[in-house]
């Protein structure tokens, strides 16, 4: 099972790439702002999760849960935004390779150090020296995708 979860990132990490080229196409065509595409992005994927919901029963009572909520617990919806509207204002300024290699070193970053605080309830990972270089082989990896042809043109 755990094999299909490791799989099932890869995927999602395959289209991220796709939806900001769509995002950035549609803020095109409707010859906007990243943040009306941004909204109407998210307005099809609040359709798209709320039949999904529907077709798999999740119960709806839950939402009477809300007021519970603590304050950070509503940023998730607010950092999603976030990155729908960068990754919708990124590609034509950057390209998409420069966007994704910065976006996945900065999310590696940021996991690696909330695994080994277990931050927000997550279960504590230590940093291993083997996940430290993988870190540092990812961020290597960002340098070059953006400036490895500028530097290469020197030589």
């Amino acid at each position: 099972m755990v094999l299909f979860f490791l799989f099932l990132a890869f995927c999602i990490g395959l289209v991220l790439p796709l939806q900001a080229a769509i995002n950035s196409s549609l803020r095109d065509t409707l010859r906007s702002g990243s943040v009306l595409a941004a909204l109407v992005s998210f307005s099809v994927g609040t359709v798209a999760l709320a039949s999904m919901g529907l077709l798999t029963g999740q119960p709806y009572a839950a939402l009477s849960g809300l007021p519970r909520l603590a304050w950070w617990q509503w940023l998730g919806g607010f950092l999603g935004a976030t990155f729908i509207f960068g990754t919708t204002l990124l590609p034509p300024r950057i390209g998409l390779a420069a966007m994704t290699a910065l976006i996945v070193a900065g999310q590696v970053v940021c996991s690696m150090i909330m695994d080994r605080f277990g931050w927000l309830g997550l279960p504590v990972r230590d940093i291993s020296w083997v996940r430290l270089v993988g870190a540092m082989l990812l961020l290597a990896g960002a340098v070059l995708v953006n400036f490895g042809d500028r530097w290469m043109a020197r030589m």
